[in-house]
């Protein structure tokens, strides 16, 4: 068996190409460009590299991108103001703080302090809160954008198993509550699992989808996992390689050989981050769209 890749780039472009139109149609409608604040502390080349694809993202879509460079000492207190600054500013409609900031700067106050109507990663406690209550708010991009990867996959979630490798706040928490909410993309049977989890391979062998977001080489490799299952692999580990031009190369938390298991496997890269930029700019378009309409602002 051979998987069948789902491609995350080109659901991606086809996102983000309603994306753009939509933007369109919001400056006819109301004159208003969808911006965001785009914040990054110091120069990590990693985030630098991430931010940078953002950027470009953002000028295909026809938005506008504030960029703010902080050197790599800035202070709590600066960045704050600068948080502050873009909360009042009407013409930024998403803020997007780039993680992890540099040692000595409190990431948990920062995103608090982020308006949650301009909370377009979906991190802020308001945001999360409303989340995991099912409520209206801004769903986090890398979580929102693997629910459409199953959907354009054809992946049923409702009556599946899905396990989840990972407990982090951004992809492992999230796409759990996410999947065993009622409704369309909901409806599972979830297991959360994480580093403290004895014998990994005992669950992720019973899961009929399975998410793998743990940030290391290896997680899973091919006798964990069941023959058949959607395999979603959230992982982007730069290892060392010579013979690449950079000198690394990227893989995913998967050894290449669940692809001769899996039924459905996203690729790294190509799967799960292109989806995480497109789903960023939809909420950012749909902060503008609040705005612009004059919709209540959730606090």
């Amino acid at each position: 068996m051979s998987a069948e890749l789902i491609d995350g780039k080109a659901l991606a472009a086809e996102t983000r190409a309603r994306v753009r139109d939509g933007v369109a149609a919001l400056k006819a409608a109301t004159g208003v460009t969808p911006g965001l604040g785009v914040v990054l502390v110091g120069d990590d080349p990693a985030s630098r590299s991430y931010v940078t694809a953002k950027e470009r993202a953002l000028e295909e879509a026809g938005m506008r991108s504030v960029d703010i460079r902080l050197p790599e000492g800035t202070t709590q207190g600066e960045l704050l103001a600068v948080i502050a600054r873009l909360n009042a500013d009407p013409e930024v409609h998403g803020i997007l703080v780039q993680l992890p900031l540099p040692k000595g700067l409190d990431a948990d106050a920062v995103i608090r302090a982020i308006a949650p109507e301009k909370d377009v990663d979906g991190f802020t406690p308001v945001n999360v809160g409303r989340m995991l209550l099912g409520q209206e708010c801004f769903l986090p991009c890398t979580p929102h954008g693997i629910l459409r990867l199953l959907e354009k996959a054809g992946t049923p979630t409702r009556g599946a198993h899905a396990v989840v490798v990972g407990r982090s706040a951004i992809v492992g928490r999230p796409i759990t509550n996410l999947l065993s909410r009622k409704g369309a993309g909901g409806d599972a049977t979830v297991t959360l699992c994480h580093a403290a989890t004895p014998d990994l391979g005992r669950f992720t062998r019973q899961a009929d989808i399975l998410i793998v977001a743990a940030g290391r080489p290896g997680t899973v490799t091919a006798e964990m996992v069941r023959p058949g299952a959607t395999v979603i692999d959230v992982g982007v580990n730069r290892v060392p390689d010579p013979t690449a031009r950079n000198g690394h190369r990227l893989r995913g938390d998967c050894d290449a050989d669940v692809a001769e298991v899996a039924g459905k496997l996203t690729p790294v890269p190509g799967g799960v981050g292109p989806m995480t930029i497109a789903m960023l700019l939809e909420n950012t378009l749909e902060a503008a769209r609040r705005a612009a309409g004059g919709a209540r602002h959730v606090h």
